[in-house]
C-alpha cells in the first residue's frame, strides 16, 4: 500500500499563488508517475498535471504557463506550484500515484493510489 498526503491548500485571491505538496509513503518501491487532479462542485474530476518517473510533465490546457509540477524522488514528494490563480481553479485537488504506466505522460483514466484531497478556493 502507498499513502499519499497532500498539503498546502487554502483560500486566496485571484492572481495569487499557492503551492501544493504531496508526500508518498509506504510501499513506494519501483517506478511510478504522479499526478494532480481536481474536482470542482458539480463537475467531473479532471487531470491538472502529471510527471513521469523520468521527469516528463504534462499539463491541462487550462493551467499551462501558470502551474508547474516537480518532484523530489529522494523524498518521495511532488509539488504543484500554482501561479496567477483564477476563480475557475477553485476545486478539491487530489494527488495520485500511477505504478502501471510510470513513463507515460498521457493523462490516464485511473490511478492506483489517491490522497485525501486539499481544498483550493480562489476568490475574485
Amino acid at each position: 500500500q502507498v499513502q499519499l498526503v497532500e498539503s498546502g491548500g487554502g483560500l486566496v485571491q485571484a492572481g495569487d499563488s499557492l503551492r501544493l505538496s504531496c508526500a508518498a509513503s509506504g510501499r513506494t518501491v519501483g517506478a511510478y508517475a504522479m499526478g494532480w487532479l481536481r474536482q470542482a462542485p458539480g463537475k467531473e474530476r479532471e487531470s491538472v498535471a502529471r510527471i513521469t518517473w523520468n521527469g516528463n510533465t504534462r499539463y491541462a490546457e487550462s493551467v499551462k504557463g501558470r502551474f508547474t509540477l516537480f518532484r523530489d524522488k529522494a523524498k518521495n514528494t511532488v509539488t504543484l506550484q500554482m501561479n496567477d490563480l483564477k476563480p475557475e481553479d477553485t476545486a478539491v485537488y487530489y494527488c495520485a500515484a500511477d505504478f502501471r504506466l510510470p513513463y507515460s505522460s498521457v493523462f490516464p483514466t485511473q490511478y492506483d493510489y489517491w490522497g485525501q484531497g486539499t481544498q483550493v478556493t480562489v476568490s475574485s
